[in-house]
């Protein structure tokens, strides 16, 4: 149960071996005041140690849409990060897809006016579709912090991810909501 006053931050873990890191964000999260659950995308789920962000979160993760007239068992969010964001997820947001858990979570979020971070990890020739290009592009008009770029992580070439697992800044994300709290006077 979170405590009166406290921040809710949901962490959204998507379909990509750096979601075993997720707890690195949870962390991060924590650290700096939020009660932190976590949320994954079906293919999140096959990267991540559900008990272990359970255990970490002191919430039971969430992937799926829970049953009609079933209770919530997280608190309502104040803000989110998806992180890594896949291709997919970012493609399907932009477009306004919401066949997960994860995606509705964002859509809804974004439609409350929710400070949303994003950071996408990819390979530079998946980075180069348009599609994902525009998706991007989408997202920061609509008021998405999107942390991505050379600036934040290079890009790596396709099958080469592996080997960059431990270098992504995970910290960047909760920079960029407690410096969105300090910009528009609010702390969601």
């Amino acid at each position: 149960m979170t405590e009166p006053g406290r921040r809710v931050l949901y962490a959204i873990g998507c379909g990509s071996p750096l979601t075993r890191n997720l707890g690195r964000l949870v962390a991060a999260g924590q650290r700096d005041g939020w009660d932190v659950c976590a949320v994954l995308t079906p293919d999140g789920r096959k990267f991540a140690d559900e008990p272990s962000l359970a255990r970490q979160c002191g919430h039971p993760v969430r992937w799926a849409y829970k049953n009609p007239g079933e209770p919530d068992v997280l608190p309502p969010a104040d803000a989110m990060v998806v992180a890594p964001a896949t291709v997919n997820t970012v493609n399907k947001w932009a477009a306004g897809i919401t066949d997960t858990l994860a995606l509705g979570l964002l859509v809804e979020g974004q439609g409350k006016g929710l400070p949303i971070v994003a950071m996408p990890f990819t390979n530079a020739a998946m980075a180069a579709h348009p599609a994902f290009v525009e998706s991007l592009a989408r997202l920061r008009a609509w008021n998405v912090t999107v942390l991505f770029g050379d600036d934040v992580m290079p890009l790596h070439a396709p099958g080469t991810g592996e080997r960059h697992l431990d270098h992504f800044p995970w910290e960047l994300a909760v920079g960029a909501l407690r410096a969105r709290a300090g910009t528009n006077g609010r702390v969601h």
